[in-house]
Parts: C-alpha cells; sequence; structure tokens
C-alpha cells in the first residue's frame, strides 16, 4: 500500500512538472499576472518590490513592466538594477526602461555602460542624451538612427553612418544607418552618392526603400535623374513608391513622365502615391494635363487626388462644379471624402461642403466636410469677409455632438494665425461642445476643445487630458489564450492570418480578441491606409475618430516594428481602444511608442494591397495547433 502511495504520489509530480514545462502561456505563473496587473494599474511601487525578486525572471518582468509605466521616481532603483544585476537579461530590461523613462538622470546611469554597441543601451542612451552630453565612439546603429531622429547627430555619427551603408554589414545595421539619413539627418548631401548605390543595390528591401526616401533631401538635377531612371529599374513597388516620394519636391513638369507612368502602374498603392504627392508642384500650365488625367483614372482615389491638384492650380469653378456632381453622383462615402477633400482648393463652394457638414448622417463625410472647411479657410483666395459666415457654420457644427468635427473645429479655432479671438466674445459654445463630450470616449476630441478654451481664456497652459484607468485586464481570460493563438482577418481582398503575442501584450490580445468572438470588428472598414507605411482598422465611425466607452493601457516591450507587425492605434498613451493598425514596413519611430500585439504570419500580399474603404468581412479566432 506504501509502495502505491509511492507511485501515485511520483506520478503526481511527474504530471505537475510536465504540465509546467508547457504552459498554455506565462501568464499561468501568478506571480508574473501580479507583475503584469500592477503594470496594468500603474503601481510603481509595488512593482519596485519584484525588482529585488530572488527570480531573474520576476526583475526582468517588473522591469519591462516599468518601461510601459515611464515614472521617473523610479530611475534610481532602475539604474541600480542596470549596473549590478547578476542577470544581464535583466540589465537589458532595466537599460530599455531608462531609456523610456528618459531624463537627465537616466543619462547619468545608461552613461555609465562599457559597451554602448549593445542595441539596446545604445539606443536607450540615445533616448536620454541631450546636445551638451559626449556621444561614445562605439554607439549601436540603432543609437545612431535615434540621435538622428532627436535632431542631435554631428558629422561623427554622420560618417559612421555612411560608412555602415558602404561595408555590407548586416541587414538590421544597414537599415538603422539608412532610416538615419530618411528621419533623422537633415543636410545629407555628402550622403547622396552612397544612397543612391544603396536604393540602386541594397539587397534588402526595406534598406533600399529608406534610402530613396532619404533622397528626397538632396534636390539636384543629378538626383532626379538617376531616381527617375531608378523608377523604370525598380522591380519592387515598395522602393517605386519612395521614389516618387523623393521626386515630390521637384517640378511637375520635370517628373511628369515618370508620375504619369506611375498613374497606370499594377500596384494601385505607386498610382494612388503618384497622385498624391504633386499638388505643390503643379501650377496654371498644368491644368489641362491634370484634368484629362484625372477624368480617366479608373481608381476613385486616384482621381479625387488629381482632381484637387487640378483645382490648385487655379480655382476654376466648373471643375469645381465637376468633382461636386461626381461626389452626388457616387454611393461611396469614402469617394465621397475624397472628392470633398478635392474641393479644399476652391473656397467658393463652401456652401456645399458646408450642407455636407451639417446634414450628413456619414462620420467619414462629416468629417472631411469640417477638414475641407478648415483647410479652405486657408487658402490664398479665402475672402476676408467669408469668416463671419464659416464662423457661424462652426457654430452650428459643434452642436451636432460629433467629436471628430468637434475636434478639428476647436483646433482650427486655437490657431493664432486665423485670429478668431478678434471675432468671438462669448465662447460658452466651447464650454457646451465640451461638456457633451466624455473620457474615455472622446479623449481625442477633448484635447483640442480645451486647447481652444484655453486660448480665448489666455490661459498660459491647456489642461492635460487623461484617461484615469477604467478597463482592467481580465486574468482568467489571459489564461486560457494559447501563445499559439492566431486570427484570420477576412477582406474583400483576401485572408490575413496573424499571431497574437500573448505573453508581451496581454492587454492588448485579450481586449482585441473579446472584440473579435464578439464580431466587433465584422463589416467595418479599413479607414487609413499610408502606402509603404500601415492600414488601420477597428473604427466604429469608420473615420478614425471613433471608440467605446473604455480604454486599456499602452503595453511597451523590446519588440520592434517591422513589416506585417500589429499595434494598437492611440490618441496618446493609455487611450488605446478598439483601433488597430498593421505595418507595410519597418517604422521604428514607432517603437516604445505603440504596442504591439500580433504579427501577420500570412496574407501580406493581402495587406499591400487593402485600400481605404476596403472591408473586414470578419475577425475569426483559429484553433490553435495541438499541443505536442
Amino acid at each position: 500500500m506504501r509502495l502505491f502511495s509511492s507511485i501515485i504520489f511520483i506520478m503526481f509530480i511527474l504530471l505537475s512538472c510536465r504540465k509546467q514545462a508547457t504552459p498554455i502561456n506565462r501568464f499561468s505563473d501568478p506571480v508574473l499576472i501580479r507583475i503584469a496587473d500592477l503594470q496594468d494599474r500603474r503601481m510603481v511601487d509595488s512593482l519596485v518590490y519584484f525588482l529585488n525578486s530572488e527570480s531573474s525572471e520576476y526583475r526582468y518582468a517588473a522591469a519591462l513592466a516599468l518601461g510601459s509605466v515611464q515614472d521617473t521616481s523610479v530611475v534610481e532603483t532602475l539604474g541600480q538594477v542596470f549596473l549590478s544585476d547578476a542577470d544581464s537579461k535583466v540589465r537589458m530590461a532595466a537599460a530599455f526602461a531608462l531609456g523610456q523613462a528618459g531624463g537627465i538622470q537616466s543619462y547619468n546611469y545608461l552613461n555609465k555602460a562599457k559597451n554602448f554597441s549593445n542595441e539596446i543601451v545604445g539606443e536607450a542612451l540615445a533616448k536620454v542624451i541631450s546636445k551638451d552630453n559626449s556621444i561614445p565612439s562605439d554607439l549601436a546603429p540603432w543609437g545612431i538612427y535615434r540621435m538622428g531622429l532627436r535632431g542631435l547627430s554631428d558629422s561623427t555619427l554622420f560618417n559612421r553612418a555612411i560608412k555602415i551603408l558602404e561595408s555590407g554589414k548586416k541587414d538590421d545595421d544597414r537599415l538603422a544607418a539608412a532610416h538615419f539619413f530618411m528621419r533623422g539627418a537633415s543636410e545629407i548631401q555628402p550622403a547622396g552618392t552612397v544612397l543612391l548605390n544603396t536604393a540602386r543595390n541594397d539587397a534588402s528591401v526595406f534598406v533600399r526603400m529608406a534610402a530613396a526616401a532619404a533622397l528626397r533631401k538632396i534636390q539636384s538635377v543629378e538626383v532626379r535623374n538617376e531616381l527617375q531612371k531608378l523608377f523604370e529599374s525598380e522591380p519592387d513597388f515598395r522602393v517605386r513608391i519612395n521614389i516618387l516620394r523623393a521626386l515630390q519636391p521637384y517640378p511637375f513638369s520635370a517628373i511628369s513622365g515618370t508620375i504619369i507612368k506611375a498613374l497606370s502602374d499594377e500596384n494601385i498603392n505607386v498610382a494612388i502615391e503618384a497622385s498624391e504627392g504633386i499638388q505643390s508642384t503643379v501650377n496654371a500650365q498644368n491644368y489641362t494635363e491634370l484634368v484629362s488625367l484625372a477624368r480617366s483614372a479608373s481608381n476613385w482615389k486616384v482621381q479625387a487626388n488629381l482632381y484637387k491638384a487640378a483645382l490648385a492650380t487655379t480655382g476654376h469653378k466648373e471643375l469645381s462644379e465637376e468633382i461636386i456632381k461626381a461626389c452626388e453622383q457616387s454611393s461611396n462615402p469614402y469617394q465621397q471624402a475624397a472628392l470633398i477633400d478635392a474641393l479644399s482648393n476652391a473656397p467658393m463652394q463652401y456652401e456645399f461642403v458646408s450642407n455636407q457638414l451639417l446634414n450628413s448622417s456619414m462620420p467619414v463625410i462629416r468629417t472631411s466636410s469640417a477638414s475641407t472647411l478648415v483647410a479652405m479657410s486657408k487658402h490664398t483666395t479665402f475672402e476676408p469677409e467669408m469668416k463671419t459666415a464659416f464662423l457661424n457654420i462652426y457654430r452650428k457644427a459643434l452642436k451636432l455632438e460629433d467629436p471628430a468635427v468637434s475636434g478639428i473645429i476647436a483646433n482650427t479655432l486655437a490657431d493664432p494665425s486665423l485670429n478668431y479671438k478678434a471675432q468671438v466674445n462669448d465662447i460658452s459654445f466651447l464650454y457646451e461642445a465640451r461638456s457633451k463630450l466624455k473620457l474615455p470616449k472622446d479623449n481625442e476630441a477633448l484635447q483640442p476643445i480645451e486647447k481652444a478654451i484655453a486660448y480665448f481664456e489666455n490661459k498660459p497652459e491647456v489642461p492635460e487630458v487623461v484617461n484615469e484607468f477604467n478597463h482592467p485586464i481580465d486574468w482568467k481570460f489571459v489564461r486560457t489564450i494559447p501563445r499559439e493563438q492566431q486570427v484570420v482577418v477576412k477582406t474583400d481582398k483576401g485572408d490575413i492570418y496573424m499571431q497574437m503575442l500573448v505573453d508581451e501584450a496581454p492587454g492588448s490580445v485579450a481586449n482585441f480578441l473579446k472584440l473579435a468572438s464578439q464580431g466587433y470588428f465584422n463589416g467595418k472598414n479599413f479607414h487609413r491606409v499610408v502606402p509603404n507605411f500601415v492600414i488601420q482598422g477597428g473604427c466604429n465611425r469608420g473615420d478614425g475618430w471613433g471608440s467605446e466607452d473604455y480604454s486599456i493601457r499602452s503595453e511597451f516591450s523590446l519588440r520592434k516594428y517591422k513589416e506585417g507587425s500589429v499595434g494598437m492605434a492611440s490618441a496618446g498613451k493609455d487611450t488605446e481602444g478598439t483601433q488597430w493598425f498593421i505595418t507595410h514596413s519597418p517604422t521604428p519611430h514607432l517603437d516604445g511608442r505603440y504596442s504591439i500585439f500580433a504579427e501577420v504570419v500570412e496574407g501580406m500580399d493581402v495587406v499591400h494591397r487593402i485600400e481605404i474603404g476596403d472591408k473586414i468581412i470578419s475577425v475569426d479566432i483559429l484553433n490553435p495547433p495541438a499541443t505536442k
């Protein structure tokens, strides 16, 4: 009997060990739930307690959690962990958290590191360093990028970035150097030859893309000619898009051949980019050609962009009436919104636009109309006597109780260059508009309303609009989500398969899966598409201003934004809700600022084909593969 009991006990231990060896996710451990919950609740003092845990796993989790909290009060404690923890992984998590917290004290600790070529340490230091601090000679490539992004690059960093591109080092290093020139350094003429060579020949499409986009900063006949030649030979549509962006500053007459060819490109996003980037470089001599191109365009977005460019050359009333007619005949609200936007260059048609604003039942049309009226008021042909009429329209629009409209108009009224202060004596209408907005749902609209009230009342500081903690993570549900959990986003262009990252972003994953299980995303549209950047969906209004009566917390990690990263859209830290986006390419300026909660594992070709207005048929939660 005793032997039998011993066997049962041993079997129980073995089964327990087996169960612990293959947990469904990391939150099978109640201590890790506790740490993640403290992160969610922003309970800093309690998180600090776990930095002293005997378990390196718990210390690591606590340090990463403080990277999301971003509280400067714990910098000293994090600094000690960074300098003295026995586990290098914990030290790296502490370095990340110090970079996220910022400030001179974070710099003082990070500057004591012995090896700035470490990517995490180098980038963290670059986040907190000031122009008065010395730059380490061995700063990691992504640290160099971050210095450029902050406008703190010097000749040493500049030359190091050139050498990285020339040396043929690993793809990630060259990507950092290319983004340094694309998003960071301003005067990049000395790098022109290297960037052209990189754009032509680099083995990585993402490096070629960044190098091509960087060449926008060098405007010369030689660069223009080389870019046009490269457009003809480049096989990847993503690089062609960035070449078009680099060509945008040149006169339309000098690049019209490339633009016209791009308008018939096999990839629709190339055509859309070609039509979007020419408005500031066209003139009256291009009018006839632009109108002809607009009328023959097969894609509605391309057509609307070309109409807008044509109107930019001269305010032809006949053309604006043609646009209005096309708008009235369309049944596609996104096409209507684009055509209304095209009227931004025709202030004489403000009555049509204001009628759309005040009477349309479609949020995307109201939002576009509000933005168009604002653009009209800043147009060179806007007559001063129209200002009173516009102010009256704004007052009426603020009574619509539409948060997007309220936010757009409030931003306009608070613009000192427009001087509405001289015409407005009573701002009770702003207070009334504010009273109709509620946190957390209307955070994005409340920010400009507060700004406008402060402006009219001559207050030096604008009250901070902060979402209070209102939506705790459902840990019981999180514990049921397998690490391998995938979903399929079915669209009218095809299917996109996404792998959830529950271990890294439990709150965001749980929120997304609950919405998906309720059918929340079904039938909604991708309301935002920026070629080579993101597609975005999940908005209940369809215009990017929609949300629900709750918000979730930001969850930042060491994971980087790459092609196919899925992130939570927000109006600022801790304002996430229902909207999410998928990146077309590496977007390092989003790292540590927007929560990554999933990655595309299949269907990136579909992501690249998505256009504004394309429909999400459903988001289906898949059965996870059997655990071996």
